[in-house]
């Protein structure tokens, strides 16, 4: 053996195997973004302007909730 080739303690094999692990953990745990495809449409958003709208529903609750 070289002196500049010295065995490797367990110490440092310890060390580096911990360090691989700890990565590989946080690698697991992490998202991955998924990009939607290029002909996908999203939903239409609703308008936040519209405000309260007296819908058909909304008409019928009150008429039900009379006093």
């Amino acid at each position: 053996m070289k002196a500049s080739q010295a065995p490797v303690s367990r110490r440092r094999l310890f060390a580096g195997a911990g360090s691989i692990a700890a990565v590989a953990a946080v690698a697991s745990v992490i998202p991955v973004r998924e990009d939607p495809p290029a002909g996908a449409q999203s939903e239409p958003q609703p308008d936040k302007r519209a405000g309260y709208r007296l819908t058909e529903h909304i008409q019928r609750y009150y008429q039900t909730a009379r006093v």
